[in-house]
């Protein structure tokens, strides 16, 4: 069992200083979550050693679940391979100072590598205790499906448990074919970037700030496709619910996406304690049947 939401960790160890991540992980689990997320990549590996320490200093291991991913190389290159992938998880448990971790996932779709061999590699992971489930990340919908019903089709193989992938009123094309294909599967799907990688807060609507991932040279593409016209026709939507329901756009977009029929927990990765804050206060916010209605209509492109 998760917590309604997780916490994402890409900026561990590089825009998070450790201290800062300490803060967040301990409000995170006072507040009750569980989920924390991270990959080797995430910073070379900086997320998964800074998350290490603060299993060993701040937070005990059993109070969280532990999901990272492998099958991107340093150099962007998708490698599924069974030796890759095992390796890379030997790395992980290393950098995160543990004998296993509980969600393994694949961090995307190798096509150059048979999917039985990747699969394979699930399954020793699974098998020699290094990991107690696994899940995937970035599948495409047939992807998913095929993957899941491979996994199905002899006794003792690993199943897919989980499928991590974009989801926010700026992006809604997992409801086409990701969302059937994890329902037929069985397995949860944890939303990556629900608050349209930080767009639906609003703070994008007179410019770009100073101190947004959108004004760094490493983030400024990933932000940019969602500063358009149709875009901004949804985030001003999202205030003025907020307007009208006394609570931040934040919290509108936020339990939109974490009240979605087969949704698990969206993952969220705030940057610093503050951000987590205003995260954690979303909570109790439960939007109205004529909202949410209104918030799909205007958002279903």
């Amino acid at each position: 069992m998760v917590s309604r939401l997780g916490l994402g960790t890409m900026t561990w160890g590089q825009d998070t200083p450790p201290e800062e991540a300490a803060a967040m992980l301990t409000a995170f689990v006072e507040a009750g979550g569980n989920l924390v997320d991270t990959a080797d990549v995430y910073g070379d590996g900086a997320s998964e050693l800074v998350l290490g320490r603060l299993v060993r200093e701040v937070v005990p291991r059993e109070d969280l679940i532990i999901a990272t991913k492998a099958a991107i190389r340093p150099d962007g290159r998708y490698d599924g391979s069974r030796r890759h992938l095992l390796a890379a998880l030997d790395a992980s448990l290393d950098r995160l100072g543990v004998d296993h971790v509980d969600l393994w996932q694949l961090h995307a779709y190798d096509p150059a590598t048979p999917l039985e061999e990747t699969l394979s590699a699930l399954d020793e992971a699974v098998a020699s205790g290094r990991t107690r489930y696994v899940g995937v990340s970035n599948f495409a919908g047939w992807q998913l499906a095929k993957a899941a019903a491979w996994q199905r089709a002899w006794p003792g193989r690993a199943p897919i448990v989980s499928t991590q992938m974009e989801y926010s009123l700026l992006h809604r094309e997992i409801e086409r074919e990701v969302l059937p294909a994890a329902e037929d599967a069985g397995a949860g799907v944890l939303p990556w970037s629900p608050l349209g990688r930080g767009v639906l807060t609003g703070k994008y609507r007179t410019g770009i700030p100073a101190d947004s991932r959108a004004a760094t040279a490493r983030y400024a593409e990933f932000v940019r496709p969602y500063l358009g016209e149709q875009s901004r026709l949804i985030v001003e939507s999202v205030v003025t619910a907020a307007e009208g329901l006394g609570v931040s756009p934040l919290a509108v977009a936020l339990s939109w996406v974490r009240d979605r029929p087969g949704v698990t927990a969206p993952i969220v990765g705030p940057r610093t304690p503050a951000q987590l804050t205003a995260i954690l206060a979303t909570e109790q916010v439960t939007l109205p049947e004529e909202i949410r209605d209104a918030l799909d209509d205007i958002s279903d492109v």
